[in-house]
C-alpha cells in the first residue's frame, strides 16, 4: 500500500473520488429544487382551487338568501 505524505489522508483507504458537481448543484440548485419547486406550485394550485370553491359556496348561499328575501 502506498502511503501519502499526510498521515491523515492516506491514499487508497476507502473514501473513493467525490462526485463532480455541475454549478447549478454548487448553487444549492440541483434536481431535488426542481421537485422542491414543482410540489410548491402543486400545494398553491391546491389552496387556490379551494379558496376558489369556498368562495364559490358564499357567493352561492348569499345569493339564495338573496332570493328568498325577495320573495
Amino acid at each position: 500500500m502506498t502511503d501519502s505524505k499526510n498521515i491523515n489522508n492516506p491514499v487508497g483507504q476507502g473514501g473513493g473520488q467525490r462526485k463532480k458537481l455541475s454549478r447549478a448543484e454548487r448553487q444549492n440548485n440541483g434536481p431535488h429544487r426542481n421537485r422542491d419547486r414543482q410540489n410548491a406550485a402543486d400545494q398553491k394550485a391546491e389552496l387556490v382551487r379551494k379558496m376558489r370553491e369556498k368562495a364559490r359556496a358564499a357567493e352561492a348561499a348569499g345569493q339564495a338568501s338573496d332570493d328568498t328575501a325577495q320573495s
